[in-house]
């Protein structure tokens, strides 16, 4: 699984937090839970829309939010693409692997899987924003 965001070949600029909860704690692969969100899409070629969205700048919950706009009442209250945190063994199996490895990373300089993540569900666009 290759990263994709700031300081990589690939750049995306993902969403809006403002919040600083989590951007510096701990190296990639640790801890217990992960505060992440994601992109859910049902095909690949949708999935690389939104990669290719996020590449060009535009903002990962505005990505999300167009992707998603009748989600569940949980994410509609975090906001768009927002799982909030998730503990180990709560996620399928090549998701909570991408989760995990991946580093904590912010909405100003955000990393995320490139190429998405396929499960069961689909095609995910990750990103980790917290780890405990």
């Amino acid at each position: 699984m290759a990263l994709a965001g700031a300081g990589g070949g690939t750049q995306g600029h993902c969403g809006d937090s403002g919040s600083s909860e989590g951007k510096a704690q701990g190296p990639k692969g640790g801890g217990n839970a992960v505060k992440v969100r994601h992109i859910l899409c049902e095909k690949h070629g949708r999935a690389m829309e939104a990669m290719e969205k996020l590449k060009s700048g535009q903002r990962f919950s505005e990505v999300a939010f167009v992707l998603h706009p009748g989600q569940g009442s949980r994410a509609r209250s975090l906001g768009p693409g927002d799982l909030g945190w998730m503990t180990r063994g709560s996620m399928v199996g090549p998701f909570q692997e991408a989760a995990f490895a991946l580093p904590v990373s912010s909405m100003d300089k955000p990393v995320y899987t490139d190429p998405p993540v396929k499960t069961k569900f689909g095609y995910h666009i990750i990103m980790v924003e917290g780890r405990k």
